[in-house]
């Protein structure tokens, strides 16, 4: 358990965010709110935290994850980057009904609604559309199907894999997606490296 006044490192790292850090932010700095509260959905390592917290001072970053494990990771990046805007995670389940936050000014969730049973995306828009105002955005990264199909053999093998692990996991369909976000407005579709999309959904 991470102890702020005997700080142990308990950093983890995910390679994948080294690559797609910079592609992702730029599109926050063109999506996001210029200031006000992020709320991060499974946060995970804490690397992606850091790093937007950094590269945007006028707002604050609300990482959250359901893993105490993980959580411990994000406390130790972002104790050793001393960042004023970027907060404690929060203990923050997807899926439950009531989440320990009670406003934010914008939703990110990156590469969670596949590695998780699609009750957390449910969850997902549930909570976030309890939480943003009006024309908030909610923006997902990761990998989606459009009509059922796979934009690369990569996903497919991905997809293949990811259900094998656990039958409640697998590679979203965009169409799903946008039917069970009720309450959002897909806004915009912005294709990514390594065929991954950042989703851009709006709240009503």
């Amino acid at each position: 358990m991470f102890d702020p006044l005997h700080p142990e490192d308990f950093r983890r790292h995910a390679p994948a965010t080294e690559r797609n850090r910079a592609p992702i932010l730029e599109v926050l700095r063109r999506v996001l709110p210029p200031q006000g509260l992020v709320l991060e959905v499974a946060s995970g390592t804490g690397q992606h935290a850091v790093a937007f917290a950094e590269a945007l001072p006028a707002v604050t970053w609300q990482p959250s994850d359901p893993d105490p494990g993980l959580r411990d990771s994000v406390r130790s990046w972002a104790a050793a980057a001393a960042l004023p805007n970027l907060r404690d995670p929060l203990d923050l389940d997807a899926a439950a009904p009531d989440w320990p936050v009670r406003s934010a000014d914008a939703v990110v969730c990156i590469n969670m609604i596949h590695i998780a049973p699609w009750e957390a995306a449910l969850g997902l828009f549930a909570g976030a559309a309890r939480l943003l105002p009006v024309g908030g955005p909610l923006l997902l990264y990761g990998p989606f199907t459009r009509g059922g199909r796979h934009s690369a053999p990569s996903n497919a093998a991905f997809d293949a894999d990811l259900k094998a692990r656990n039958p409640a996991w697998g590679v979203r369909d965009l169409g799903a997606v946008e039917r069970a976000a009720t309450g959002f407005t897909l806004a915009e579709l912005v294709e990514m490296p390594a065929n991954n999309l950042t989703v851009v959904l709006r709240r009503n």
